[in-house]
């Protein structure tokens, strides 16, 4: 099997940089968030308004320009054609400006129509509240769209961590908010941090506009919708769009059984989501986002060169595998210790941390799936194949939908379980129809540049690893004395990362090898 080149590599080690950085800020504001606001009414409508303008920059953010944009300008850059690759990032940046603008001030006029469709659960103070801070935030949505812009150009030439790592400005910009203003009442402080969101979200478009005005020396902002090229955005662009906003409405679905359980039930949803989209953004976006300008730039210089696609497809599977396994597993058995380190704090007790970890336990079903799933959405993109993807999109949506009520409502009061841990039925669902995704896209593949995958027993020994590491972290735990969560995380995980790495390196594991070979060049 053909391993990742060391360019390839080390792009996706910069691409796993800059989302760490900006992923532990992030962390730092959900804990900043959770002192101030723990699990109360203004957390739920704070969490359910921030999804609707983040609606906004899904759709036309980092996934749709990645798949309709990055293959194009990549492929342009590949065959040195840049002021053509120039004139086709201009165009599409106009594009995107005046669209976005329009949907920005069509959202905050119809503000009160949305949170009655995604939180019908919510009422009076409540449902006032969180319109308010929906309209204050859309037009910093606007600017987080314009930011991916600077990411797809950024990310063609091989600039990938000051791309992601931008987003450390949007989290800083939140976390003073909180600290200035922490002080008002819980919904003044919701309404200021949404105003600090905003500034957050300029200060991320503008830290990485000037790189990107350096590195694309002939980009002009013009409205060239003549340029071929810049049809095949468009044209690319428009399923993906479609499929972006199948997956979106997808998670605005969980949002709205959330908002029908018990008070809590969306901010804590939040929280977990916020901890398990880190491995997927640190193992799955990294690998997904190096591979794909990669790919697309073979394809470029050789149309026929399915077999480079499929070499590192197979090379990005196991890298990623290698460390979403083992946080899968963290997830499902050590999920309490993970919640309560980062997030118990102030109104966030150990109960909320002991909920959190529920919810957590149930994204674990389905964390590898979604992985393993983004990068072979990057291969059929770098195809110039943005269809595919949509229709099992619409499958994933479909089973999320049903499932999710099934898991969240019924199961629980048949099962006699209180309602508000339907949570935690809604990301196992979510979890299920992630594999079914998955799978549909890596069979369909397969039938078109050969076999892809991970070998069976490569899959036995990660899960035999990471299960010994859970039960010698178990053990650790019971028999540690009351200590500050971060304190009893340290060592608890700790034992655990270190019994994984270990036993992968004895069943020579390649993955395991590298990196027991790095920790010893750092010591």
């Amino acid at each position: 099997m053909k391993k990742a080149s060391p360019r390839t590599g080390r792009s996706a080690v910069l691409v796993a940089a800059g989302i760490l950085v900006s992923r532990l800020t992030g962390l730092v504001r959900a804990r900043a968030f959770a002192y101030y606001f723990g699990l109360s009414d203004e957390g739920d409508a704070f969490a359910a308004g921030f999804r609707i303008p983040n609606f906004l920059q899904n759709l036309f953010g980092e996934g749709a320009l990645s798949a309709s944009f990055i293959p194009v300008y990549a492929s342009l850059l590949a065959r040195a054609d840049r002021r053509e690759a120039d004139r086709v990032a201009g165009a599409v940046a106009s594009i995107l400006a005046l669209l976005v603008s329009a949907l920005v001030l069509l959202g905050v006029l119809a503000t009160p129509l949305l949170i009655d469709a995604i939180a019908p659960g919510f009422a009076g103070v409540k449902r006032e509240l969180t319109i308010q801070i929906v309209r204050i935030l859309f037009p910093g949505a606007g600017l987080l769209v314009l930011s991916a812009w600077c990411l797809g150009v950024l990310n063609s030439h091989h600039r990938f961590f000051l791309s992601y790592a931008a987003a450390v400005m949007w989290n800083a910009a939140m976390i003073v908010t909180l600290i200035v203003y922490g002080g008002a009442t819980l919904p003044q402080l919701a309404i200021t941090l949404a105003w600090g969101s905003v500034a957050g979200s300029a200060l991320q478009f503008t830290v990485q506009l000037p790189v990107v005005l350096r590195i694309a020396p002939d980009l002009k902002f013009a409205f060239d919708t003549g340029s071929d090229h810049v049809k095949t955005v468009v044209r690319n662009f428009v399923p993906v769009f479609v499929s972006r906003g199948v997956v979106q409405v997808s998670a605005y679905i969980d949002s709205l059984i959330a908002s029908l359980l018990p008070t809590g039930a969306v901010v804590g949803l939040t929280n977990a989501q916020l901890l398990y989209t880190l491995p997927v953004s640190l193992f799955g976006i990294s690998v997904s986002a190096a591979e794909l300008p990669a790919m697309a730039g073979a394809l470029g210089a050789d149309p026929a060169g399915s077999s480079t696609v499929r070499q590192r497809l197979n090379a990005g599977l196991r890298q990623i595998a290698f460390f979403v396994i083992p946080s899968a597993m963290a997830f499902i058995a050590l999920g309490d210790v993970v919640a309560a380190a980062l997030l118990q704090t102030g109104r966030f007790s150990h109960s909320d941390a002991l909920y959190v970890w529920g919810i957590l336990a149930g994204s674990g079903v389905g964390l590898l799936a979604s992985t393993l799933g983004r990068l072979y959405s990057s291969a059929y993109y770098a195809l110039r194949d943005t269809r595919t993807p949509l229709r099992y999109a619409l499958v994933r949506v479909g089973l999320t939908t049903v499932l999710g009520y099934l898991f969240a409502v019924p199961l629980p009061r048949a099962l006699g379980i209180p309602v508000v841990w339907g949570a935690a039925g809604l990301t196992a669902s979510a979890g299920i129809a992630g594999w079914v995704e998955m799978l549909l896209l890596r069979r369909t593949l397969n039938s078109r540049i050969g076999h892809t995958g991970l070998a069976p027993d490569y899959i036995i020994k990660l899960w035999s690893a990471a299960t010994a590491g859970a039960i010698i972290a178990w053990l650790v735990k019971l028999t540690l004395p009351s200590l500050h969560p971060a304190v009893a995380a340290v060592l608890i995980l700790g034992p655990y990362g270190f019994i994984f790495l270990g036993a992968t390196f004895l069943m020579r594991i390649p993955e395991a090898s590298a990196a027991v070979a790095r920790i010893r060049r750092r010591s």
